[in-house]
């Protein structure tokens, strides 16, 4: 395992693990990577110093932490994670025929729900042009993370 810390164009710092450099990589490549604070994908590695640890007899005890690594570490995350959970809970994932059903159901054509999914930038914003009402989410599909 691998600990980078990472960054995105908005200078939102955060850090993340990952099984190798490799692995990093190709979930970087196929837009896995996202900020948590504003959902970009255009993450790149931040200067990181090492963990250099002391010799043995200078060395900290390890501790266990005081949160499992699932839990929130922060308002913020938790926040999301409410979020996130209300989202699926109470919409239907469409996958990558977001754009599709969103126009489908805004024209009366599907019956009319919460949905969610994914769409591209370009595509996002020609529905917001044709009036139909989409808000991009600060989070990753659950189908697309770990």
């Amino acid at each position: 395992m691998i600990r980078y810390s990472l960054k995105c164009p908005s200078h939102h710092m955060f850090e993340s693990w990952f099984k190798s450099a490799d692995a990093y990589d190709a979930l970087r490549g196929a837009g896995m990577v996202t900020c948590p604070e504003c959902g970009t994908t255009e993450v790149e590695k931040a200067m990181m110093t090492p963990g250099v640890q002391a010799s043995r007899s200078k060395a900290k005890p390890d501790t266990a932490p005081d949160r499992p690594l699932s839990a929130p570490a922060d308002p913020r995350e938790a926040a999301l994670a409410e979020l996130k959970r209300q989202v699926e809970a109470n919409s239907d994932y469409v996958g990558m025929n977001f754009v599709a059903e969103a126009r489908a159901i805004h024209e009366g054509d599907a019956p009319a729900r919460s949905i969610h999914g994914e769409a591209r930038a370009d595509e996002a914003k020609k529905l917001l042009e044709d009036g139909v009402p989409v808000a991009p989410l600060p989070f990753t599909p659950k189908s697309k993370t770990n």
